[in-house]
């Protein structure tokens, strides 16, 4: 699946009708997200069953500071509505493919369990 284009209009539709987004926020200045533009770009075309997103903190700065993004690249990964990931940095193509491997395996049941808990507390 080629990446896509995420807005502040499109970003909660994306989140919510999907099981995994990866979201790489980043800008045309920044040399290093044009380095790993096309790694991620890669991984995608490996993975039908997750969306690729890619959100220009220029262009969409209230979703950059929603996140607090202070760094770009920033990789940040949602399953079922939930942050699991979230790093600064590059990743190389072997190092995103493990990180989406973990997020495959998580336990969801817990997760949801444990974000119920904190919100009672």
């Amino acid at each position: 699946m080629a990446t896509i284009d995420i807005t502040e209009d499109t970003f909660e539709e994306t989140i919510n009708n999907n099981d995994i987004v990866i979201v790489d926020f980043w800008a045309e200045w920044c040399g290093p997200c044009k380095s790993f533009s096309p790694i991620y770009e890669e991984v995608s075309e490996r993975h039908e069953d997750i969306v690729f997103g890619k959100i220009d903190t220029e262009a969409e700065q209230a979703l950059g500071a929603h996140f607090q993004i202070r760094s770009i690249p920033t990789l940040m990964i949602f399953r079922e509505q939930v942050v699991l990931f979230s790093q600064a940095g590059m990743l190389s193509g072997s190092q995103l493919e493990e990180v989406i491997s973990k997020v495959k395996e998580i336990d969801m049941v817990k997760v949801h369990e444990e974000v119920a808990k904190q919100a009672e507390a």
